[in-house]
């Protein structure tokens, strides 16, 4: 079984375990429900059933294994105790050739094979089996010998993600560009890049095409080490504080499936997007309200804005490029998660097709921090305490790290939050600091920008060492069925009325609704200065007063792109060129940027599925939201950056007849 609660044994993930350490959360452990993740031994049926078609052999590459979904239609309708057929779905390489399969676990056979539609997200060991190739070029051993490094025992070389840009030598090839770094006798080996020399090559016929040297910079001896040991003496708190639930967690756990206060949902780890949440309804006066069928993270983006060659080809699609081994890794027990979490275990394919069991990539924990949900002093204060239920996972993405939250909270509203941490990728440069680059440039010996100004691409953050300006942005997946899935999206702009002139008042705002009939009525961004309201309503369903019952898609802090529109990276990754996007339900429609954004052309994913301006009124519709951060790195974001959080709220919207947190506990 995968989950295990807080004990001296985390390695024994056993239903009796489960009942001695966290009775009141376990339930029925066993329980399948059909969008269970797929176990270990289903991973090797998937495996069985392609070597007996003759489609696996020892050259076959897994790069990617996910549940196959039943129809949405007939997971609403499961009743427990009912099997819908399992089916897996695998991304496979041949050689240069790729390949997606659907296969059918239950009757053992191939529901279809077709040839992929893209190139395959990166497996490490393509970048493994390069490395002693590059370095044993003659044009990389002469660059590095510009550097002064004749030595290459400790040289480290790996490959990444080229982007596209529409390059001669980046047509019907795999590219990889390489670069190489000299880490010894350090713990943080981002100071010591080997900057300005790139290895393009040819993943598929291992070529290494060209080799570009854009200037020696030598490596310096900084020490941004972050261990205990570097850091020094650690601050000691005054006063302790624990979190502890002596009678075991407040939430019930059935497999995959949890329940907690009123709400009820089901989760699964999966490989490409870290966590799924699905089936999420609410119970109302003893009626299951559905609000969502599913909702995940969908791609993250991350540009970075240095123009020389070693730096401008970095424009990762992370979730679609780098899930070889799961999105999700995992969590560090009493730091991570409080020591009240129960963690959930991820099942994940090797290069070779093998599983591979990650432990504690999820973990659900309840949280009180001294909140309230509600209060109001009249006379006497009456008021309740606020407690909410995470859902966590953490994904490491080379040099940065996420943390992805789902908070269920008592009122009804979901927050969606998103926290970057991690080391922020930097270049190694000839000056100390910006006041040296200062200075060089006031005598015409400016850096390499077209300013003169070394640091014009980011900020210098320790001696020799400028940290890139760059871009995050996540978009996620909500496929809310608001009181079922014939929904409706509204948008409500709040207009500025002039009143009168004999009026005191000059002006005020007022409400204007409109619901959008297509895909394009819906592309939209948040203005300031035109504010408005995005909710996806039942408009079947009313409430006590009238109105269409509805959830609030609340966005928080956020950015528009910079990039201009020819720009490839900003085309290949489409989607952040509005906050919000409103599809039909297709359920093949899954990310952002498409199944396949590795080394992708533009415009895959959103652009090219709303390019026929589908109709969305009154059918089954899909959100899709995208928050981002300009980060222009500070001296306090290094060596490690403080996690820097952002969140978007699902909130009721006359979804209810009057607050549902009214009859909460005066206890937190």
């Amino acid at each position: 079984m995968a989950i295990s609660g807080r004990s001296p044994f985390p390695t024994l993930h056993t239903v009796m375990l489960l009942i001695l350490v966290a009775a009141p959360a376990t339930g029925l452990a066993q329980e399948r429900h059909p969008l269970d993740p797929l176990t270990w031994e289903e991973h090797w049926t998937l495996l069985e059933v392609l070597r007996d078609a003759g489609r696996f052999n020892d050259s076959t590459r897994i790069a990617l294994v996910t549940l196959h979904e039943p129809p949405k239609a007939d997971v609403w309708a499961w009743t427990p105790g009912e099997a819908l057929p399992r089916m897996a779905q695998a991304v496979i390489k041949q050689q240069s050739d790729s390949y997606e399969t659907v296969v059918d676990l239950t009757g053992r056979r191939i529901v279809s094979w077709e040839e992929a539609a893209g190139q395959p997200n990166w497996l490490p060991e393509e970048f493994e089996a390069m490395e002693s190739h590059v370095k044993k070029h003659p044009e990389v051993i002469e660059a590095l010998a510009r550097r002064g490094i004749s030595d290459l025992t400790f040289v480290e070389c790996g490959g990444g993600p080229p982007g596209r840009f529409g390059l001669p030598e980046e047509e019907g090839r795999r590219i990889a560009h390489y670069e190489c770094s000299e880490a010894r006798g350090v713990r943080n080996g981002w100071t010591r890049g080997i900057d300005g020399l790139v290895a393009v090559v040819d993943m598929d016929t291992g070529e290494i095409l060209r080799v570009a040297d854009e200037g020696a910079v030598p490596i310096p001896d900084t020490n941004a080490d972050y261990d205990e040991e570097s850091v020094g003496p650690l601050r000691e708190h005054t006063a302790p504080i624990r979190v502890e639930q002596p009678l075991g967690p407040g939430f019930e756990l059935n497999g995959y499936q949890v329940a907690w206060d009123r709400w009820r949902f089901h989760i699964r780890p999966d490989q490409r997007v870290g966590l799924i949440v699905s089936t999420v309804r609410y119970v109302d006066h003893g009626r299951e309200r559905p609000v969502m069928y599913q909702g995940s993270l969908s791609e993250i983006f991350v540009p970075y804005m240095d123009p020389s060659e070693s730096w401008y080809t970095r424009n990762f699609l992370d979730a679609g490029e780098y899930v070889a081994g799961g999105l999700g890794k995992p969590l560090a027990r009493g730091m991570d998660c409080p020591d009240n979490a129960v963690y959930y275990d991820l099942t994940v394919v090797e290069g070779n097709g093998r599983p591979r069991d990650v432990e504690d990539v999820i973990c659900v924990f309840e949280r009180y921090a001294g909140d309230v949900v509600w209060r109001h002093l009249d006379q006497t204060i009456e008021g309740r305490p606020k407690r909410d239920l995470v859902v966590r996972f953490t994904a490491v993405l080379g040099n940065y790290d996420y943390v992805f939250d789902w908070v269920f909270q008592q009122d009804g509203t979901i927050r969606v939050a998103a926290g970057a941490t991690g080391i922020a990728e930097a270049k190694v440069v000839a000056e100390h600091s910006a006041e040296d680059v200062v200075a060089a440039a006031g005598t015409g010996d400016g850096g390499a920008a077209p300013n003169g100004r070394a640091d014009a691409y980011g900020r210098f953050v320790d001696r020799h060492i400028v940290a890139v300006n760059h871009d995050h942005y996540f978009n996620y997946r909500l496929d809310l069925d608001v009181d079922g899935p014939v929904n409706s999206f509204e948008r409500d702009r709040l207009e500025t009325t002039r009143l009168p002139d004999d009026h005191p008042r000059r002006s005020i705002w007022t409400v204007r609704s409109e619901i959008a009939e297509r895909e394009h009525d819906a592309q939209l961004n948040i203005v300031l200065k035109r504010p408005a309201m995005w909710r996806v309503i039942n408009p079947a369903e009313t409430n006590a007063h009238g109105y269409p019952t509805s959830f609030h898609i609340a966005p928080g802090k956020n950015v528009e792109t910079l990039l201009v529109e020819e720009d490839w990276p900003r085309q290949r990754a489409g989607f952040i060129d509005h906050h919000l996007w409103i599809t039909p339900y297709a359920p093949d429609e899954l990310y952002a940027a498409g199944m396949y954004p590795t080394l992708s052309l533009p415009g895959e994913g959103l652009p090219s599925w709303t390019r026929d301006n589908r109709r969305i009124e009154r059918t089954d519709i899909v959100a899709w939201y995208t928050m981002g951060m300009h980060h222009v790195v500070r001296a306090e974001d290094w060596p490690v950056m403080p996690t820097a959080w952002h969140s978007f709220e699902l909130r009721p919207f006359d979804f209810f007849d009057r607050n549902p947190a009214l009859d909460l506990s005066k206890e937190p």
